[in-house]
């Protein structure tokens, strides 16, 4: 029987690459996110028929049964109606469960341009801000901590932090049962640094780092492991848009703001969303048996420097 992988917020982004990765090792795949029916459903038969898996340039074609479930993790409810939905589908419950989700249904990706006239900050750091202001590919709000707003901070760790633990509270279970289990959570580069004005993105990385460790220890010896990805920049839509923005508003280039934005990665390189997905699919190999409570740093080089 083939196995199971749930992905939060895979009808965009990392998650969606996330989700072909899987799928183009014959798995069944459970996707959760937001969009329209149009998108989820494009997205869903693209799943279903077909995924490039890159092999000495071969094109191998799965049909594999996709599944999408809705629901705002933002919300407790919620999280428990999607492992319900999880059991109501495979009473086995997931084989893999990947933790990727970083957006409530309420936010606005593009919401935190209003903060561009930063008038919390000093001018002398005015232009490196601006640098890191369209954050990653999930969602973000930037604000000095004596500033920042309870709701936003509660928001950004129900998301990134709760939703995780509830889920893996809820689905680890079942791995057990099973003997084999792999947690993958979706964490960044902001897992093992900071940055100013990033109090609740920064805590809630580096707190999914600190769940990661946790559950590894927990189930140490059960078959199931609990492992990290940490993530720079990522060659994604919104990463364009970002690169798009900042070319606009600096009337430069926009390789030069491609440039600008990479400043942090040594490599002078985004990581590509399938890579991403295929350090995803490593962790799910046998070759990562032995591998657990441990972070997998894609950052072209940012936390060596």
């Amino acid at each position: 029987m083939a196995q199971v992988a749930l992905i939060t917020g895979s009808t965009s982004g990392i998650g969606l690459g996330i989700a072909r990765a899987l799928a183009s090792k014959g798995r069944s795949i459970l996707i959760t996110g937001f969009g329209n029916d149009q998108l989820i459903h494009k997205h869903k038969t693209e799943i279903e028929r077909y995924c490039l898996h890159k092999c000495s340039s071969t094109i191998f074609n799965y049909n594999v049964p996709v599944t999408y479930i809705g629901g705002d993790l933002s919300r407790e409810d919620d999280v428990i109606g999607i492992c319900n939905q999880v059991r109501s589908h495979y009473p086995g419950g997931v084989d893999i469960l990947v933790n990727n989700a970083e957006r409530t249904q309420t936010d606005n990706v593009h919401g935190f341009r209003i903060l561009n006239s930063f008038n919390f900050f000093h001018s002398a750091i005015c232009e490196y801000s601006l640098l890191l202001l369209f954050f990653f590919q999930g969602f973000q709000f930037i604000s000095p901590v004596e500033d920042f707003p309870l709701d936003k901070w509660n928001s950004m760790i129900s998301v990134m932090l709760t939703a995780p633990f509830l889920l893996t509270q809820n689905l680890l279970p079942g791995m057990r049962t099973k003997g084999w289990g792999r947690i993958i959570n979706i964490s960044s580069v902001h897992g093992h640094v900071a940055s100013i004005n990033k109090s609740a993105y920064v805590t809630a990385k580096h707190g999914i780092q600190g769940l990661t460790k946790v559950v590894a220890l927990e189930t140490a010896r059960s078959g199931v492991t609990c492992n990290a990805i940490c993530p720079g920049w990522v060659s994604t839509e919104l990463f364009e848009k970002q690169v798009d923005e900042i070319s606009e508003q600096r009337g430069i280039s926009w390789q030069d703001a491609k440039e600008v934005l990479l400043e942090k990665h040594p490599s002078k390189e985004c990581t590509t969303m399938e890579q991403v997905g295929e350090a995803v699919n490593f962790i799910c190999s046998s070759a990562c048996d032995n591998m657990t409570g441990s972070s997998l740093v894609l950052d072209g080089g940012w936390t060596a420097v």
